[in-house]
This record gives C-alpha cells, sequence and structure tokens, in this order.
C-alpha cells in the first residue's frame, strides 16, 4: 500500500481551523449522544475505517450501548432508536448521500418535528464536519486505531 501524504503535517494552518471548527460542533446545541449516532452514521455510509473505529469508542467511552451501536447501521428496523434520534439519522443519510433532486419535503418535515430551526442547522454542521473528516481520513488512509492513545479512546477498551 502506498504511503500517503500526513495532511495535518502538511496544511497544518487548515487543519487547525478546521478542528476548531470541529471543536465547536461538540458545544452546539445537539446531544452528545446523538452527534454519536450521527458521526457513527455517516462515517459507515462514507467507508471511513479510521472514523467508524474512532466514533465506536467515543460512544461506548460516553456510556453508548453496544447494541445499539451494532443497530446504527439498521436503525429503521430497529426499535431502539427514538423519534429524535430516527430523524437525526435519516437527515445524516440525506445530507451524507445527497439525491439528485437534493432533501425532500417530507424528510425535512420530519426532522423539523423533532429539532428546533436552530438544532438542525446545528445539526447540520455536525453532519458537514463528519463528512470532511470522512473524506480527509479516507483520501490519507489514516489507519483506525493509530491515535488512540492521543485521544484517550484506548479507554474504551476495545481491541
Amino acid at each position: 500500500m502506498t504511503q500517503r501524504v500526513d495532511y495535518q503535517q502538511q496544511s497544518p494552518d487548515l487543519y487547525r481551523k478546521f478542528a476548531a471548527f470541529s471543536a465547536q460542533v461538540e458545544h452546539a446545541s445537539i446531544e452528545a449522544s446523538i452527534r454519536n449516532l450521527v458521526f457513527l452514521r455517516a462515517s459507515q455510509i462514507n467507508g471511513c475505517a479510521f472514523c467508524v473505529d474512532m466514533h465506536v469508542k467515543q460512544a461506548s467511552i460516553r456510556g453508548e450501548r453496544p447494541l445499539r451501536l451494532h443497530h446504527v447501521t439498521i436503525w429503521r428496523e430497529s426499535p431502539l432508536f427514538n423519534a429524535r434520534e430516527q430523524a437525526a439519522l435519516e437527515w445524516t443519510e440525506a445530507l451524507t448521500r445527497i439525491a439528485p433532486h437534493g432533501v425532500s419535503d417530507a424528510i425535512y418535515a420530519r426532522v423539523r418535528q423533532q429539532f428546533t430551526e436552530g438544532e438542525i442547522a446545528d445539526l447540520t454542521f455536525a453532519i458537514m464536519a463528519i463528512n470532511a473528516w470522512n473524506r480527509a481520513n479516507i483520501a490519507f488512509r489514516t489507519v483506525p486505531g493509530s491515535i488512540d492513545r492521543m485521544y484517550g479512546l484506548d479507554k474504551a477498551n476495545l481491541e
């Protein structure tokens, strides 16, 4: 496998600014439990091994139940997610896999029933952030688990 660019090292200013943007997302109005699900679902859709690994570990550390993490990929059929979580996951899928016709009014209406306008904006920024991280980590083949110790993800005890 070809060695790829260390994008953090090669574009340190842009990396720091994007990391700062992502840190703001962590302090927005969307609760951490929903952000965990959204980050994992977008990463699954995009096939980002590094991010799937990271977000499973983060969610586990934050107390998410293992079965719910396993069910994220089948959330539509699972009884484990409430209406607000389902709306967030549906919005995540709609924005991660943008359809040729955009996001339907029906999907927006379902999301609007569960979230305020400000929360929808914050949720959208969270989805934008994880999709960008997915693209960078896929492009540069960031190795899953490679930063676990640095970010305390080794505390998940998932080996």
